[in-house]
């Protein structure tokens, strides 16, 4: 419907990793649309000529895609990564831990 339409322009970068969202819109953008994010129903809405535009998700395939991005945040994280090593010098033995001589 013609008088049920809008366009603006926003900047935005692209990133080449994987994450939960398709797009991440920063405070301007949600502002320049007068948008208003619930986040503990998944839904964006935005008021438009005739009606208020609400962009639903699905609730299972957000989750999925959340676990997977904080499982590769823990692994490319280096404080928890280093917490594992330091755990892993505190059990080892000094005698393992001696770096042999070159021959």
């Amino acid at each position: 419907m013609a008088t049920n339409y809008r366009a603006e322009h926003i900047n935005f970068y692209v990133t080449d990793f994987d994450t939960a969202y398709h797009a991440i819109l920063g405070r301007l953008a949600l502002t320049k649309f007068m948008a208003i994010l619930h986040y503990a129903y998944l839904v964006l809405k935005m008021p438009l000529p005739a009606r208020v535009l609400s962009l639903w998700t699905n609730l299972s395939i957000a989750y999925a895609y959340e676990t997977e991005s904080l499982a590769l945040a823990e692994a490319t994280d280096p404080s928890i990564q280093m917490a594992s090593v330091v755990i892993e010098a505190k059990t080892t033995s000094a005698d393992d831990m001696e770096i042999p001589e070159p021959p």
